[in-house]
């Protein structure tokens, strides 16, 4: 058998970046990178060692523990003790992820037979199993689990993120109530131009039960002013409707229909916000392809929180949200 020792040493060091660069993202650091080159070499060498009979004894958990604290500490410092433990635990995660994707995908292509015939049994009973994985197998299928990896970790960073802008809304019209989940877009500031009234954006199908039936499925697609042309006189909220000029993305400009709720109220990280001026845009789509939220609620509607008790029984006004 043929070993080539350059190889395996490329290959580990390319690795052993790979992991400590997903480590960093993870943990939003930005170590030098000859610090993350230097900490690569080291884990490649360590690789290369296991040829040499001489430096067996190297190879036990005690020693592979130390030198995976060594790496860290080379690629990003010690500052302290809390905040290495938490490199060194997402260090690990990242390899089991990789090492654990690698077995997945291993085992997934092969057949039954490759399965049995790598069935061991031992002398004192027991059951093992022999692992034969190619170097391009392994090669290729650990770059696709970490891509995968961080496309995952990417996105529920970015759902995060964009929780902190949730919020529940709650409208009263006419003695009906419906709440939903709104997202707070900074970037909205669609208002009637006639009162400067902001705009709030919600699903037309939240509304269904209380709109005339010949609106059912036909927001999207008929103009709003021929909606209105269809009424008749039993809508009891006729006197609520507006027509809200709106400029589309390359698009011309449009409206939409809104109504003037009785109240408004939105609940978001624990404080209250009743603004007073407000109007509710129908939209005959969907606003959300997943689902998250199904209004999209004008930021002059956060400026403002209500007055709320505290424990002590004074009155204490929150910080706001925007």
């Amino acid at each position: 058998m043929v070993v080539y020792i350059d190889l395996i040493f490329l290959t580990n060091l390319l690795i052993d970046w790979v992991l400590l660069f997903l480590t960093a993202w993870m943990q939003k650091k930005k170590p030098k990178w000859w610090r993350m080159i230097i900490s690569s070499i080291i884990g490649a060498m360590y690789v290369v060692m296991m040829f040499v009979p001489e430096l067996t004894f190297l190879y036990t958990f005690l020693i592979k523990f130390t030198l995976s604290l060594f790496m860290i500490w080379t690629a990003f410092g010690f500052h302290s003790l809390q905040a290495f433990a938490r490199t060194i635990g997402t260090f690990y995660v990242v390899n089991f992820v990789a090492a654990g994707g690698i077995l997945g995908v291993h085992y997934l292509l092969q057949s039954s037979a490759d399965l049995f015939n790598g069935i061991l049994f031992t002398t004192t009973g027991g059951v093992s199993f022999e692992l034969q994985v190619g170097f391009w197998f392994m090669f290729i299928t650990f770059f696709a689990v970490l891509l995968i990896f961080k496309g995952v970790q990417s996105s529920k960073r970015k759902t995060e993120q964009m929780s902190v802008y949730f919020g529940d809304i709650i409208v009263e019209i006419g003695g009906v109530e419906v709440t939903c989940t709104g997202l707070v877009d900074t970037g909205n500031q669609l208002t009637d131009p006639l009162t400067r009234t902001p705009v709030t954006v919600m699903e037309a199908s939240l509304w269904e039960n209380y709109l005339p039936p010949s609106w059912k499925g036909r927001i999207s697609e008929v103009s709003a002013d021929t909606l209105i042309m269809e009424l008749d006189e039993e809508f009891i909220w006729q006197d609520r409707l507006r027509l809200i000029p709106y400029r589309g993305i390359n698009k011309g400009t449009s409206f939409m229909l809104a109504l003037k709720p009785d109240s408004v109220k939105v609940m978001m990280n624990g404080t209250c916000y009743t603004p007073k001026r407000t109007l509710i845009g129908l939209d005959g789509g969907k606003l959300s392809s997943e689902g998250k939220y199904q209004a999209i609620i004008h930021p002059e509607y956060v400026q403002e929180p209500a007055v709320v008790k505290t424990t002590a029984g004074q009155t204490e006004k929150p910080l706001n949200v925007v």
